[in-house]
């Protein structure tokens, strides 16, 4: 009995040590190439390697090729300084050095030199043979025959523009890693052939609700090869697993910014990637010249193609100089009313506001049920708003029956920006509480619940979204419109809402 609970003790504590063996890291970050591009590394070299597992990448992404003489190597292109790597003998190879001194490394060296850390996964891609396919499969083979030899399978994932490597690799490692590449296979297919992942061109991800069928299939979705602000951080609102760039560095900086961080989940979005009207499952339309309240010059149109279009990623609300009805300018409109509407969470929109005298761009929320009566008893959220004759000013304002501007008691504070020649991100964050409201996410006004009832905090109900350009009233054209500054575009590149 006593050998039997040894036995059982060594085992635990032997299972224990091993599970500890491992601390890969847990985040989105893969280095395209290792870490290269900051500090002047070769590409696909050692040194950026270990500047990949440094900066402390979940993983660093590396190219395989072979030799006319069956050597695996590590490159990029099928031509290393001139030499056709796979019409070339390895000693040919030799003669060339990389920038730092290093020579071509071999599959072999490299694996050996992640195999020090515990870290940072390897993600090996199969370049497809420019000789035959078949010549592809040896090369599969002969790496699967070299992970296994140096004893670091837990350290390596695989992914191929190849369908066929990628299945190889599963039908020699069954538990592999294994992501496709080229874009065009539906993830249906991919979880049917058991592979565990896909790594796309981040576009492809970009057609609705990808990246969240990916997810429901069991699927991880990497993207790459993804190196600017815009689109790491709409990788990361829509919850991409793994990002593949050249710019590591900077995918963490944007990883400490982004609300995912601090446990915001997106739960409703509009990116503006199609074309033509907005998606008519996302917005309908205010319409009507009747001065909206403020003494406004607009007719807001039905969904009219010159006040309202999507294009090249922005969503383009226009005011015109044009009669319609009484009125002797055109504009639109939009709210997400019963199609989205939503109590609590984080808001974000960026847009480039229009600029001339007698504008009104606005970004802004009312009560879709009007819980406590008419406005201002049931609130409203002016995420943002400018004034045309301010060029340099917008502002954020709450209205709620004790506090709103036709009594003068309005809670808001006005930021001086140029909102005119660069998107900024207009936020709000909303809870039960209080209400905060940002400019690139700057933190402007806090507007708290005072625990006195609705005629100061009538925020605990649904409300919905409105984007619109209003056209002078009693705000905007305080100073008069000036004709000359039409047509007026607000470009609008996303509106993004998160909960927790």
């Amino acid at each position: 009995m006593k050998r039997v609970l040894i036995s059982s003790l060594m085992v635990f504590v032997f299972s224990t040590t091993f599970a500890q063996k491992f601390n890969w890291n847990k985040n989105q970050v893969i280095a395209h190439r290792g870490a290269w591009k900051k500090n002047n590394f070769p590409q696909n070299s050692i040194a950026s390697l270990n500047e990949a597992v440094k900066l402390g990448c979940y993983g660093s992404e590396f190219d395989v090729w072979m030799t006319a003489d069956n050597v695996l190597v590590i490159n990029h292109d099928p031509e290393f300084q001139g030499l056709t790597i796979e019409k070339v003998k390895y000693e040919e190879l030799l003669t060339k050095t990389m920038s730092n001194g290093e020579k071509i490394p071999t599959l072999e060296a490299y694996l050996s030199a992640g195999k020090k850390q515990k870290t940072t996964k390897l993600i090996l891609e199969i370049k497809p043979s420019l000789i035959s396919k078949e010549r592809g499969i040896e090369v599969t083979n002969k790496c699967i025959e070299m992970v296994q030899k140096l004893k670091v399978v837990d350290w390596v994932e695989y992914i191929s523009f190849d369908y066929d490597y990628c299945k190889r690799v599963l039908a020699l490692l069954p538990k592999a890693k294994v992501a496709y590449l080229k874009g065009e296979i539906s993830a249906e297919q991919m979880k049917a052939d058991k592979l565990t992942g896909v790594d796309y061109h981040y576009s492809i991800y970009q057609k609705d609700g990808w990246i969240e069928n990916a997810h429901k299939l069991g699927l991880t979705v990497n993207a790459w090869t993804v190196n600017t602000v815009p689109e790491i951080q709409w990788l990361l609102a829509h919850n991409v697993d793994y990002i593949t760039t050249n710019e590591p560095e900077l995918t963490f900086e944007e990883l400490k910014k982004t609300p995912v961080a601090n446990g915001w989940k997106l739960k409703w979005a509009d990116e503006f990637n199609d074309a033509g009207l907005p998606l008519s499952k996302n917005w309908s339309y205010d319409v009507g010249g009747n001065g909206w309240g403020n003494n406004e010059l607009q007719y807001y149109t039905n969904a009219d193609s010159a006040n309202a279009n999507v294009k090249k990623g922005n969503l383009n609300i226009t005011a015109l100089k044009a009669d319609k009805d009484k009125n002797h300018y055109t504009s639109a409109r939009l709210v997400s009313k019963n199609k989205f509407d939503f109590k609590y969470g984080r808001v974000e929109v960026s847009a480039i506001l229009p600029k001339g005298r007698g504008l009104w761009p606005a970004i802004w929320a009312l009560p879709t049920d009007w819980k406590y009566g008419d406005w201002p008893k049931s609130g409203e959220i002016d995420i943002m708003e400018h004034v045309g004759y301010e060029p340099d000013s917008v502002y954020g304002t709450v209205h709620t029956e004790k506090f709103n501007h036709v009594i003068h008691t309005q809670v808001g504070k006005g930021v001086r920006i140029n909102p005119y020649t660069a998107y900024h991100v207009y936020a709000i964050e909303w809870f039960e509480d209080h209400m905060d409201f940002f400019v690139d996410d700057q933190k402007y006004l806090t507007f708290k619940n005072t625990k006195k009832g609705s005629p100061e905090w009538p925020f605990d109900q649904n409300f919905h979204l409105i984007l619109n350009i209003a056209v002078g009233g009693g705000w905007g054209g305080k100073k008069g419109v000036d004709d000359s500054i039409f047509p007026a575009t607000m470009k609008v590149d996303y509106v993004r809402v998160y909960q927790k």
